[in-house]
């Protein structure tokens, strides 16, 4: 093959992969679906000045769960509907190397139990990633001095990616099957959404399997950078399992999961586009027990719990 010819063969697969690319992006909406954002309440707690997670408690109707990140204590905390701590537990035997997220999820007998996503890796170094799982700790009572307790021994999933090490904030349980699910980030919107195998096994560092490749487009709003809206920071289904949400730093995608469909296959269509009253740095999302109403918590005091209606 002549040089010449070669070239030309690159440059049209060049032309070809940024035009897919295009439409892509294209198809993913710009224009957000109406929306309410209220603060319902700030964090009193000022130990919690970097929440990276939440999720709803499984225990206790107006009860959040959320913690602190990289480098903070390895606690999680519960947080009622006006802002006030409930309790501080302590995950034993844990280290909080860069938690990111946690997840409800139900053990067989269909008791609650958290799971707490050590799976941040800003400098892709990290062999594997783990997730604690414990029970749903009882919360304290209400107008009673908040004291930290302990959690059960948690046990601990490791794992590690097929193709490469990556970055993460986001930990997604199934409501249905309980599968773990992580999905992947960076700053130029490229990520994958994994699951950990149907079977979990201690002791080891399990291979994730790769469900679909998405990409976060870049999208201009007042206040934030065009790429803040590629970062992915938390992810939740909505415990029916009929939707998923992802937040960035600027946007909340929904798609709909309908029964029957394979997640992947919901996945390929177009999310709807939320968005929120900006907050400086949301990295924390779930649903309300409805499965329509989204909540989140943003980085920085403040601290905020933020409740978005469509």
């Amino acid at each position: 093959m002549s040089m010449k010819r070669a070239l030309i063969q690159i440059v049209a697969a060049w032309a070809f992969a940024a035009a897919v690319q295009g439409q892509t992006d294209a198809a993913w909406p710009e224009k957000p679906v109406p929306s309410t954002t209220e603060r319902v309440a700030v964090f009193s707690d000022k130990r919690i000045k970097e929440s990276s997670g939440l999720c709803r408690s499984g225990r206790h109707a107006g009860i959040f769960w959320t913690l602190n990140d990289s480098g903070g204590e390895p606690c999680v905390f519960a947080i009622d509907h006006k802002g006030a701590t409930r309790a501080k537990v302590r995950v034993r035997d844990a280290a909080n190397f860069d938690w990111e997220d946690l997840a409800l999820g139900k053990d067989e007998a269909g008791s609650p139990l958290l799971f707490v996503a050590d799976i941040g890796d800003n400098f892709h170094m990290r062999a594997s990633i783990q997730v604690y799982e414990i029970p749903e700790p009882e919360i304290v009572a209400a107008g009673k001095p908040v004291d930290e307790t302990s959690s059960s021994v948690p046990k601990i999933w490791r794992a590690n990616y097929p193709d490469g090490k990556h970055n993460a904030e986001s930990l997604l349980v199934h409501p249905q099957t309980g599968r773990l699910h992580i999905l992947t980030k960076s700053d130029d919107g490229r990520c994958a959404l994994y699951a950990f195998p149907e079977k979990l096994e201690a002791d080891k560092s399990m291979t994730l399997i790769k469900i679909i490749d998405l990409r976060f487009p870049a999208v201009v709003r007042v206040g934030k950078r065009p790429h803040d809206n590629c970062m992915t920071t938390s992810a939740c289904f909505s415990p029916d399992g009929l939707r998923m949400v992802v937040s960035t730093y600027s946007s909340l995608y929904e798609w709909e999961l309908p029964q029957g469909v394979l997640l992947e296959k919901a996945l390929s269509s177009p999310p709807v586009r939320v968005e929120p009253e900006l907050y400086p740095q949301v990295e924390g999302v779930c649903y309300d027990a409805d499965s329509r109403t989204i909540w989140f918590t943003s980085e920085r005091l403040p601290t905020p719990l933020v409740r978005v209606t469509r």
